[in-house]
């Protein structure tokens, strides 16, 4: 039975991978103007966001695919595919085949340019009878416990769809189904690969669930994208599964609410369109993002096409062509679109298939629930608030890194530390405020044989203010800042190095 289910998922690995256009985009790609400063001379390994100062991808250390999101308490948790593990079992010249994917990524930003890394969720100890972890997609509800409750549903390789539950958004998760919640063997799914889930809660507090991929009925109506109301516990499915007529479908599923709508976001497939019934839409591009609405979503003639809405990446010359897969989602009174693209092969000396989670901002017109075309790029969003430099930050909380910086687990759940190495490494934060208070100490929370430099604005000269740490035992070292620094809005380097050091969370004092 479990060298079927490996066999099966293999199968359907290999098939969405067949799909895949090779194609390298690399030469025709806009690239952003770099720093005028050559940071290539000091530092091994520097990310193009280092050098850019762009936005995309969020984490540029590691590999991550298939976003999902969801708000809480002020901040944007992202969570993804991790193609890094893919990555780190088949080294730089293997391909990304997801088989040996595992575990799920969580990051989050209040800011949309500083990125914290949260480490990972191991769904291999947590759902030890699962086969994979891909394309999560989440939500969350304020329970009768007075506890917000979030609900993380993913693809178990190509055979289901198993969830995890947590009252925090970067856990401790646990399994409580033990089993998919979706699969072959619920009535009504009709597809060789009941995955790619799409979670939404509507304005009645009802959860759904959509879901979806496999062999295609045909390549016009491919008739295998369902939906699923959910129970009210979120865990057990409430009524039938139906079926969503999604025109060229290939996967991704995800869900929205809207104004007293649903609206079904999904990857178009690699077809050539040979057929296209509407006169008044266009044919949507190949590989690209489309979206149908509802108000009756159990109901597959309700379904309305409406448009596509990005279109693929390896079209606007971010990387080379690939699948795709994207969450909407507002956030502080704008709407953003999480997506993934090839952005960082080069920088890993790879051309395997790895990808990277970017994000756009989307103009959404929530009254008649319309979408406008967005475009991947390397710019990505603009800081919606500068960060404080005089509250605690964490050290795992970059905007760019230089080394390939690797973080490890440490203290309270969803906490990462930065690793040092022997050569020296660079994490950046962009956008910190110094325009009110002009700092006069420097502190870091570090352990371990190792020296942090600090840079406001750039990294020349004499550095802000330096620390050197010599401890087996985690301390908080400070220093006072003798240098004068400009009134203003500027990025923070720290530049740091030492093999067993390890560098937790840092504050300016004024």
């Amino acid at each position: 039975m479990f060298r079927k289910k490996i066999l099966l998922s293999t199968v359907f690995v290999i098939s969405f991978l067949g799909y895949q256009k090779d194609v390298e985009a690399q030469a025709n790609v806009d690239k952003p103007k770099e720093i005028k400063e050559n940071l290539e001379k000091k530092f091994a390994n520097v990310s193009p966001k280092l050098l850019t100062n762009n936005a995309n991808p969020l984490l540029d250390f590691m590999f991550t695919a298939d976003p999902t999101a969801v708000e809480y308490n002020g901040r944007m948790y992202v969570y993804a595919t991790n193609d890094h593990q893919q990555y780190e079992h088949v080294g730089k010249d293997g391909k990304n085949s997801y088989e040996k994917i595992r575990t799920l990524v969580m990051m989050s930003s209040d800011d949309m340019v500083n990125w914290t890394y949260h480490g990972f969720i191991d769904t291999a100890k947590l759902a030890p009878w699962n086969q994979n972890s891909w394309a999560p997609s989440i939500t969350s509800r304020l329970e009768a416990d007075g506890k917000t409750h979030f609900y993380l549903y993913y693809s178990n390789g190509g055979g289901g769809t198993a969830m995890l539950t947590s009252t925090s958004p970067v856990g401790p998760w646990t399994d409580p189904l033990g089993k998919n919640i979706v699969d072959r063997s619920v009535p009504g799914v009709d597809c060789d690969a009941p995955f790619d889930p799409g979670v939404v809660i509507d304005d009645q507090g009802t959860g759904w669930l959509a879901f979806g991929g496999g062999t295609p009925k045909t390549d016009y109506m491919p008739g295998i994208s369902h939906i699923v109301k959910l129970g009210t516990d979120m865990i057990s499915l409430a009524g039938n599964v139906a079926k969503i007529p999604a025109p060229y479908f290939f996967e991704a599923s995800e869900l929205n609410f809207m104004n007293g709508t649903w609206v079904y976001t999904f990857n178009t497939s690699w077809k050539e369109r040979t057929e296209w019934p509407y006169t008044n839409i266009a044919k949507p591009t190949v590989c690209n993002m489309s979206y149908m609405t509802s108000k009756t979503p159990l109901n597959p003639d309700s379904w309305k096409y409406r448009d596509n809405y990005f279109k693929n990446a390896g079209e606007d010359n971010v990387g080379p062509w690939t699948n795709n897969h994207t969450h909407l989602i507002k956030f502080k009174e704008k709407y953003y679109l999480t997506y993934h693209a090839m952005y960082l092969q080069d920088y890993f000396g790879t051309k395997g298939g790895f990808r990277n989670v970017g994000i756009e901002e989307m103009q959404v017109d929530e009254a008649n629930v319309n979408i406008s075309m967005g475009k991947a790029t390397f710019e990505g969003t603009s800081q919606l608030s500068p960060l404080n430099p005089f509250v605690l930050q964490q050290a795992e909380t970059t905007g760019g890194t230089s080394g390939q910086v690797q973080f490890e687990a440490v203290g309270n759940v969803g906490n990462m530390v930065a690793k040092g190495k022997a050569d020296k490494q660079c994490l950046m934060v962009r956008g910190a405020d110094f325009s009110n208070q002009t700092p006069k100490k420097f502190e870091a929370r570090v352990k371990g044989k190792g020296n942090i430099d600090v840079y406001v604005n750039n990294l020349k000269g004499t550095p802000l203010v330096s620390l050197t740490c010599d401890g087996k035992e985690w301390t908080s070292l400070s220093k006072k800042i003798k240098q004068k620094i400009d009134k203003a809005v500027g990025n923070i380097y720290f530049v740091f190095d030492g093999e067993d050091f390890l560098f937790d969370e840092w504050k300016f004092i004024y």
